[in-house]
C-alpha cells in the first residue's frame, strides 16, 4: 500500500474524530444554555410565590461554602 494512501486514511479518521468531538461540545453548550434559561425563567415565576413571606425572609444567602 502506498504511504500517501495510508496517511490520507489516517487524516480522514482524525478529522472525523475532531468533528464528532466538536459536535458533542456544541450540543453540550446548547443544552447548558437551555438549562440556564429554564433556571432564570423558573426564578422569575418563583419570585412571585414569595409574596406571602415575612419581610427579610430570603434576603440573605450565604454562598461562601
Amino acid at each position: 500500500m502506498d504511504m500517501g494512501l495510508v496517511m490520507a486514511a489516517m487524516t480522514a479518521q482524525t478529522a472525523n474524530l475532531q468533528s464528532n468531538v466538536a459536535m458533542r461540545m456544541i450540543k453540550m453548550n446548547n443544552d447548558s444554555q437551555a438549562e440556564a434559561a429554564q433556571v432564570l425563567l423558573g426564578a422569575a415565576t418563583n419570585g412571585m410565590s414569595q409574596a406571602n413571606l415575612a419581610a427579610g425572609v430570603g434576603g440573605r444567602l450565604d454562598v461562601s461554602a
